[in-house]
């Protein structure tokens, strides 16, 4: 159940709000954990309100796997996902897991993909633009706020 295009803006504008971006990363993991132990990973909590799929990188310093939920874009039979962090100041770690190790996988509804993760370009980052905010509105102002270019890969299935 993804929430209906409709709702969209206002919960949207929520999220880029001061408050979500300080509460969000400290409340958001522990809800996405119970939800993954509740429906054996079928369903994340943001998947409630977003397409979502959990990425399983491979540490850039660490070399471990790292599982994170993230909010996509389908495009087709690819996926598109920006690193936001919450409108921080700093790339989130799994850019970077992505930037040195970009053959990984992802998790749609509890099924295991294998994909191969392709940073964009300024020029098909642009182009690409428009696609992600009709995903989730106002999208965009994420990196004005965070004050830096947010990455966006493409995520090719292998």
């Amino acid at each position: 159940m993804v929430l209906p295009r409709f709702l969209r803006p206002p919960v949207a504008w929520l999220s880029r709000t001061a408050f979500f971006r300080r509460v969000g990363p400290r409340v958001m993991p522990p809800l996405e954990r119970v939800m993954a132990r509740v429906t054996k990973g079928r369903v994340q909590f943001s998947g409630l309100g977003v397409p979502t799929l959990v990425l399983h990188s491979i540490g850039a310093k660490s070399g471990l796997e790292r599982d994170t939920v993230l909010m996509y874009c389908p495009d087709g039979r690819e996926m598109l996902v920006v690193g936001s962090n919450f409108a921080r100041d700093e790339h989130p770690a799994w850019t970077a897991n992505l930037l040195a190790h970009p053959d990984v996988a992802v998790s749609l509804h509890g099924r295991r993909i294998e994909v191969r993760a392709i940073a964009l370009d300024d020029v098909e980052r642009e182009l690409t633009w428009p696609k992600l905010e009709r995903n989730w509105p106002g999208y965009r102002r994420y990196e004005v706020t965070a004050g830096r270019t947010l990455r966006v890969f493409r995520l090719t299935p292998r």
